[in-house]
Parts: structure tokens; sequence; C-alpha cells
């Protein structure tokens, strides 16, 4: 058997990596590489390699004639065509019973699924009165803020009221000082425009004494002066 036919056994045998369940199936297909490499001497050790204590069934998953056929394309010999297909026909059914064994029965998913709607009704329970609790919490933080909201606008009215009332008395006390202070500067302006008149009227009386002194100076001189001119007259007469 050539190396060609060799590789594309491996490619037919080997699929793509297999979950960590089939790890006795991968070690199955690597025995039956080394099989391939080393002829039809080394087929009854890989049959070996399988569980003796199962019982084979006699219907495959597969087509067995086409596959035979297909390995003897490939190069292989009758005898070794018909061992691989044993061979692969055990590790499929291996693999079978492996993923029964792991599969789970109706019952139990069933059991699984009423766990899970139990847990999820538990936990919605659960959810809904924590969530009442925490909406009961919140109403009375809110209830407890707004009492004392209310508080504090009424202390602020009260305090915005004794402010006002205090600043009214204030104004009231500051009008009361300031009519007084007119009063007491109309007074001062009246008595001192009472000073300014007599003051006026005194001087006015003394102007006029002393154009009364002034005139009779005047008549004086006049009267000197006439004198005078009278007697020059009569001295050049």
């Amino acid at each position: 058997m050539g190396p060609a036919a060799q590789r594309s056994l491996l490619s037919l045998l080997l699929p793509p990596p297999p979950p960590p369940r089939a790890l006795s199936t991968m070690r199955t297909m690597r025995t039956i590489s080394r099989c391939c490499s080393s002829g039809t001497t080394s087929l009854l050790s890989l049959r070996r390699a399988f569980h003796t204590t199962r019982a084979r069934r006699k219907d495959h998953h597969f087509d067995t004639l086409k596959f035979v056929h297909r390995l003897q394309a490939e190069g292989f010999t009758e005898d070794q065509a018909v061992a691989m297909m044993k061979v692969l026909n055990d590790v499929i059914e291996e693999s079978i019973q492996n993923l029964t064994r792991t599969m789970v029965l109706r019952e139990e998913a069933e059991k699984a699924t009423y766990t899970q709607k139990v847990d999820f009704a538990k936990l919605r329970s659960e959810l809904l009165s924590a969530d009442s609790t925490e909406a009961h919490a919140t109403r009375a933080a809110h209830e407890r803020l707004a009492n004392d909201i209310a508080k504090l606008t009424s202390r602020l009215r009260d305090d915005i009221g004794r402010t006002q009332a205090s600043v009214r008395l204030d104004l009231n006390l500051e009008k009361g000082r300031i009519r007084e202070e007119a009063v007491s500067q109309e007074l001062k302006i009246k008595e001192t425009e009472t000073k300014i008149e007599q003051e006026v009227a005194a001087l006015r009386q003394q102007l006029e004494q002393v154009k009364f002194q002034t005139l009779q100076w005047l008549m004086g001189v006049c009267t000197g002066f006439a004198a005078l001119m009278l007697g020059a007259w009569r001295l050049l007469m």
C-alpha cells in the first residue's frame, strides 16, 4: 500500500479533533493509522484494543460494502479493507455507546426542568419580595424626606416672617428718627432765618442812620460852601 493510499485512508478515518468524551475513539484511530503502515499482521493487535466484553451488533451505521470498495480502490487488499471496515464499525459502535451512556434520560431532563422551574419561581419570589421591600423602604424614605422638607419649609417661612417683622420695625424706627431729625432741622432753619432777618433789620437801621448822618454832613458842607461863596462875592463887590 502506497503513501497516497495511507493519506487518503487517514483523511477518511481521522475527523476534526473530537470532544473529551471520544478520547478512546482517538486512540483507536491512531492505532488504525499504525495498522495501515504495518500491514495486515497488526490487525490482530488492533482488534485487541477494543473491549471484547461487549456484544457486537449486527446492524451497521454506514454502507460497509461501499467503504470496502473505496478502500480497495485506494490500494488496500480485500482482507485489509474488510478488516478496516470491521475496525471502523467497532469504533463507531463504541462511540455511539459512549454517547448513549452520557445522554440524559427524558425523566431526568423533566426532573431537571422542574427543578429549574422551581428554582426560577423561588428566585422570582425572592426578587419580588426584595423589590417590595426596597419599594417600601424607598416609600418610607420619600415620606421621611417629604416631612423633613415640610418642616424646613415651615421653619424657613417662620424665619422669613420674623425677619420681615424685624425689618419693618427697624424701618419704622428709622422713619421716626428721620422725621425727628427733619423737624429739628426745620426748627434750626427757622431759627437761622429769624436771626438773618433780625440782622438784616439791624443793618437796615444802621444804613438809615448812616444815610441821615451823611445827609446832615452834606447839608453842613453845602451850607458852609454857600456861606464862603457869599462872603467871597461880597468881598469882590
